[in-house]
């Protein structure tokens, strides 16, 4: 690469493919999302189901099969992880695949890795059905003592290790719902008191400085002026969004990818100008979460699980979209110098890098046109 500015590559990472005592008691012992991802079915003409993984349907909380994980991804361009990070007022969800997988993993150290906390309700979505829609399975309000524990478990298992990720030597730390944050912290004025504490034990650790980065889309103030107010009111030090959204309206059952990139690309530019912090612009690389509806029910547009489909979604389709958002880094117009992609291995929304039986390697193969190692 020629350009002057080398974007740091992430990938989000979604951990529900290994075992869980929460998923034990939802859906049955044993249970992972590939149980969701084996069962699909086209839900329209043309429609490609189900996703069928090149590499089997594998236990991520086995540090060999992370191993093998790390190395394409690193070997395909990737910089790091960005894992997404459940904690709920009782305790941990999902984390055998960072503490036991990825930590356990002899060749971790190829890869930066941080985590972005989803504190959001998780939904019964696995499926999910249009008489009953997403059902509430645990709350995400998270009160201090949680927040406490939370991020001490961080502090003492993650930030400390030389490959978490850093900002100009700040570690990064993302949240995914900054409002609800705030709801369970007992409202701003405390949030922002519990917050700079948080900044504070990571000092005292010795570790340095934070970049408390959050997502865009979670924040629920009205204009870009109640935004920028509650960030700079919460010491938020930087922006991202998950993936590029904006389905709405926009056809069904089907939507082209590239109207998707388009309406993407321009959101990137969007949220860039009108937040004063730096964000970090996302790529995606699909949008499918028909395998989260019931399979038997009729597929309408009636709302999540029940959505458009993202089609034509290539890899080079995909390449040409990882260009411009890279050409709107490297150019200097972007004001944060990262770019996430979404997402390693969301199987069933239809958004993963990981190779298929259908492209092989090609979304990983693109990424290491554009951006290299």
């Amino acid at each position: 690469m020629t350009n002057k500015i080398k974007p740091i590559v992430c990938s989000y990472y979604f951990p529900n493919w290994h075992s869980d005592p929460r998923n034990d008691r939802w859906h049955g012992t044993g249970w992972t999302e590939w149980n969701v991802t084996k069962y699909a079915t086209p839900r329209f003409p043309g429609h490609k189901q189900p996703k069928v993984p090149l590499w089997g349907y594998e236990d991520e909380a086995d540090s060999g099969v992370m191993a093998k994980k790390i190395r394409e991804a690193a070997s395909h361009g990737i910089d790091g992880f960005i894992f997404c990070w459940y904690w709920f007022d009782d305790g941990p969800f999902r984390l055998r695949c960072i503490d036991e997988g990825f930590l356990g993993a002899p060749n971790n150290g190829d890869m930066k890795f941080a985590v972005m906390w989803a504190n959001h309700d998780p939904i019964c979505v696995h499926p999910g059905s249009r008489m009953y829609p997403r059902p509430v399975l645990q709350s995400g309000l998270i009160p201090p003592e949680a927040f406490h524990a939370a991020t001490e478990h961080c502090i003492k298992n993650y930030f400390n290790r030389p490959n978490y990720l850093r900002i100009d030597g700040k570690l990064f730390y993302s949240i995914y719902l900054l409002s609800y944050l705030i709801e369970g912290l007992g409202g701003a004025e405390a949030a922002a008191a519990i917050l700079r504490d948080f900044r504070k034990r990571v000092y005292d650790a010795g570790l340095g400085e934070l970049n408390i980065n959050v997502m865009a889309s979670g924040i629920k103030e009205k204009g870009n002026d109640g935004i920028n107010s509650l960030i700079k009111e919460m010491g938020v030090d930087s922006c991202t969004l998950y993936n590029w959204g904006g389905l709405n309206n926009v056809g069904f059952p089907e939507v082209d990818y590239e109207i998707f990139a388009r309406n993407g690309l321009l959101r990137n530019e969007e949220v860039t100008k009108a937040l004063e912090v730096p964000f970090y612009p996302v790529a995606t690389m699909g949008w499918d979460v028909s395998p989260r509806s019931v399979q038997s029910e009729i597929y309408e547009n009636v709302g999540y699980p029940f959505t458009p489909v993202v089609v034509g979604n290539t890899p080079e389709n995909f390449g040409k979209a990882l260009e411009k958002v890279r050409d709107f880094v490297v150019s200097g117009k972007a004001s944060g110098k990262m770019i996430n992609i979404n997402c390693w291995n969301e199987w069933t929304e239809g958004s993963y890098l990981e190779p298929d039986t259908e492209n092989g390697y090609g979304y990983l193969d693109e990424i290491k046109r554009v951006f290299g190692r």
